[in-house]
């Protein structure tokens, strides 16, 4: 779908468009860092859709591991924020400067309001991106942006509706995954919900594990870092650990932001599937989320083509959407397709290389991806 270009002439960002002129007379509307704002997260949690992706904390994880630079839309009435769309500009000498909403994220939908539109936010954004030379702008929504236009990558999306009663919590589950749940507890796995450095420390051992099966280089070290220092280490989140005969098996991070929760990175051990470790540290933060006041939880987006991920999520008693996301050339003005990069002919080159040059191949590659 092609666009007429826009003008850019942005006071500071608002651009000469009627849709956002009309926006501009009533409120302000700019290009924020909310790590600079003293007040963020208050505002942003005061809309009912906002996660921990909307953060500070999570603008100053992405900031400090990659340097990427915080071109957050955002619109106010007076001192309220009254919408929003969060952008990182990502400035890489191999795939260029461009907007993304948000990298290494798996949904961030805008905020908006009965006085600001998606449609008003994304204008605000192209206009944005031609100011600032972006060739292309990414959306990592739940809706699309704009009547009609083409999605450039779609996933499944699963989310479980929480309450406080663990019955009714274990009476949703799928016949198999209750069957393993009670498996992983009969064979003496325990799960730890933990904060520390060393809990994070012990899923990353796993993690580097899991992402080599997988055929995918694991984040780098200093991106777990800033996420303990930034979440986890702020009541942000939490590491789900299992343990078998004293010996980690298993292990999954979750980030919590107010009532809603996502389940961010999963790995387990090779050889430990007859456990069902993964089963019960899915069951044990559950339960911890469910008793301390969290009542949405989203458990991330998982590829079209990876059916046996499907089935772990549907397990859970989730009901499963679309994710679609959108990829805007702003050089041709036109959306364009995109693919998934979980897997491909690099897959079954990383899988066969040793871990360190994995995790080494992270730290080089990871700040020009998204």
């Amino acid at each position: 779908m092609r666009l007429p270009a826009l003008c850019v002439e942005l006071d500071p960002v608002v651009a000469l468009n009627p849709t956002i002129a009309s926006t501009a007379s009533s409120l302000k509307l700019e290009t924020v860092s909310p790590c600079a704002q003293p007040d963020w997260d208050s505002q942003v949690a005061a809309h009912p859709d906002s996660t921990v992706f909307h953060s500070s904390a999570w603008a100053e994880v992405l900031g400090s591991t990659y340097g990427h630079d915080p071109q957050y839309l955002a619109a106010w009435d007076g001192p309220a924020l009254a919408g929003l769309l969060p952008l990182m500009e990502v400035n890489s000498p191999i795939t260029g400067r461009r907007g993304v909403s948000l990298p290494f994220t798996d949904s961030c939908p805008p905020l908006c309001s009965d006085r600001l539109s998606a449609d008003q936010l994304w204008t605000a954004a192209i206009a944005t991106g031609k100011l600032r030379g972006w060739k292309s702008i990414e959306l990592r929504w739940d809706q699309t942006p704009l009547a009609d236009a083409p999605p450039s990558l779609q996933f499944w999306g699963h989310s479980l509706q929480l309450h406080s009663n663990p019955e009714l919590l274990f009476g949703r589950l799928h016949p198999s995954v209750r069957r393993a749940v009670r498996k992983a507890r009969k064979e003496g796995v325990e799960v730890q919900i933990a904060t520390s450095a060393e809990a994070l420390d012990a899923f990353c051992l796993l993690h580097s594990q899991t992402r080599r099966r997988h055929g995918l280089p694991p984040q780098p070290s200093r991106f777990f870092h800033h996420l303990h220092r930034c979440l986890l280490g702020r009541g942000m989140g939490f590491v789900a650990l299992a343990q078998h005969r004293g010996n980690p098996v298993a292990a999954a991070v979750f980030l919590q932001f107010g009532h809603r929760a996502v389940f961010k990175y999963g790995a387990s051990r090779a050889g430990v599937s007859p456990l069902r470790a993964n089963d019960l540290v899915m069951w044990e933060a559950i339960l911890w989320l469910a008793t301390h006041g969290c009542r949405h939880l989203d458990l991330g987006r998982t590829s079209l083509w990876n059916d046996g991920l499907r089935r772990f999520k549907l397990g859970w008693g989730t009901c499963e959407r679309r994710i679609s996301y959108y990829k805007y050339d702003l050089r041709h003005n036109a959306f364009v397709q995109d693919h998934d990069r979980a897997r491909g002919w690099h897959a079954a080159v990383f899988a066969r290389l040793p871990i360190p040059v994995l995790r080494w191949l992270g730290r080089i590659l990871y700040p020009h991806l998204d």
